[in-house]
């Protein structure tokens, strides 16, 4: 994977922890963006560093979901179940669909496939041998369908 590529995985981690953060700790957007440049990024874990983050393509992830959380809400919940709504879900679940139907509504300049692996890798890390990976394939899938021209 190139340095580029690797650096937007780890913002698009990071994108995340940050929005299940803000929604766990009503914590506002641009305290958890300043946290996260300041504290998270460019550290180690357990004496590994860390991979770079692309913290501009972060922080525009972060700012983006917030600013149109409506339209991105919408556009996930379209795409759930008869019946189900967003509230019900775990909330990384939320966190992923709300960062990956931002980024594929929003960045164009991020193929389709691409953003989609990208969200469905996170839901696998979180959710090792769940369902929540081919769940989160699925809705985004098909807000892919209603952003994006074909």
């Amino acid at each position: 994977m190139s340095g580029s590529r690797q650096a937007r995985s780890v913002a698009r981690l990071a994108a995340v922890q940050a929005l299940y953060q803000m929604e766990a700790a009503h914590a506002g957007v641009e305290a958890v963006i300043r946290e996260f440049t300041e504290h998270r990024f460019d550290r180690d874990m357990e004496g590994e560093p860390l991979a770079a983050a692309d913290e501009a393509f972060f922080a525009d992830l972060v700012r983006g979901v917030v600013a149109s959380q409506a339209d991105v809400d919408r556009a996930v919940a379209k795409r759930l179940a008869s019946g189900w709504r967003l509230e019900r879900l775990d909330a990384t679940v939320r966190a992923i669909l709300r960062a990956g139907a931002f980024e594929l509504a929003h960045r164009p300049d991020v193929p389709t496939e691409v953003a989609i692996d990208e969200y469905v890798e996170l839901a696998k890390s979180f959710f090792e041998g769940g369902t929540e990976p081919g769940f989160v394939n699925g809705a985004l899938d098909g807000v892919a369908k209603d952003v994006r021209p074909r």
